[in-house]
């Protein structure tokens, strides 16, 4: 991908917090009109990314650009065309009603849609009347969703996006969103622990493990190169080293094992195959176990 067909890049972005390392040289790479999973611990680094993309934070070192434009240099016209809703379900102005809060908002995007923008608050159930002080977790994500998708941004950042929602509320959210993407082309980041819910949408993956982008693949990629692995193997026979590999669980008689392994199938059969170990079959995880394995995988030694 060239860097004219990414909606988001990053080079060797770094953010240092005292002597806390938030993200590591991340080269990040969304390209346009994809829907890219950022997937990681509390603390891994995903919401960092995020307030650097929109220019709220510094990098310590690196670069970051939004359809080709530095957020460090150009965050007014970033902001501009970027869709957010941050972790914290928190209002900025507490006194103003929903109404109010969304006439505040609107001010500031002259591509702001009402009638887009009434159709949310209706689907949403937001109760226009009520202190935004007022309102509950989910009730507050419900509104912050409005004010992140009404002027149709030709990029949304949705960190935890479904966070504090209830069931049926979450599949209403996804489902706004499913439709969001087929009326309006956006490129969307979406940072959650809840792999699952996104996974229909999910076009890209991406791994953040203390700061540091461990993988980063599309779907295709993810379904060829992360895959469980039924072995039968020897009498204390160990993984080579180099591999990727989680061992999920060997039988009583200890002569079959069964393994996830990050790589190319072929050259991890291969490699399995030197090692004394016997590939009995392989076969694709999940988009949401394929996540976990991305985060938890060590290299064996």
């Amino acid at each position: 991908m060239t860097m004219n067909t990414l909606a988001v890049a990053t080079e060797n972005l770094s953010r240092k917090y005292s002597d806390q390392m938030a993200l590591d040289r991340v080269n990040l790479s969304v390209p346009e009109g994809a829907v890219y999973v950022l997937v990681g611990a509390n603390g891994a680094g995903k919401s960092t990314t995020f307030k650097i993309l929109l220019n709220l934070e510094r990098p310590t070192s690196g670069t970051a650009r939004v359809f080709g434009l530095d957020t460090g240099l150009d965050g007014p016209s970033v902001r501009a065309q970027i869709g957010y809703v941050p972790e914290q379900q928190e209002t900025p102005y507490p006194w103003m009603t929903c109404a109010r809060l969304l006439e505040h908002v609107r001010a500031y995007y002259p591509s702001w849609d009402q009638s887009y923008s009434a159709h949310l608050v209706e689907s949403l159930e937001i109760r226009m009347t009520k202190k935004s002080g007022t309102l509950s977790k989910g009730e507050m994500r419900r509104l912050q969703l409005v004010m992140a998708m009404s002027h149709r941004p030709q990029l949304l950042l949705l960190d935890e996006p479904t966070e504090g929602l209830d069931p049926v509320a979450r599949r209403q959210v996804l489902t706004l969103l499913s439709e969001h993407l087929s009326d309006s082309p956006a490129t969307v980041v979406i940072a959650t622990h809840h792999v699952y819910e996104v996974e229909s949408l999910a076009d890209y993956i991406g791994a953040l493990n203390k700061g540091k982008l461990v993988a980063q693949m599309n779907r295709d990629e993810l379904q060829r190169n992360v895959k469980r692995y039924q072995l039968e193997v020897t009498e204390n026979w160990k993984a080579p080293s180099g591999l990727s590999a989680t061992q999920l669980r060997t039988s009583s008689r200890d002569d079959e094992a069964q393994w996830t392994i990050v790589g190319d199938e072929q050259e991890v059969t291969e490699r399995l195959n030197a090692s004394g170990a016997q590939v009995k079959h392989s076969q694709p995880l999940t988009f949401d176990d394929a996540a976990f394995v991305l985060l938890s995988a060590e290299t064996s030694r």
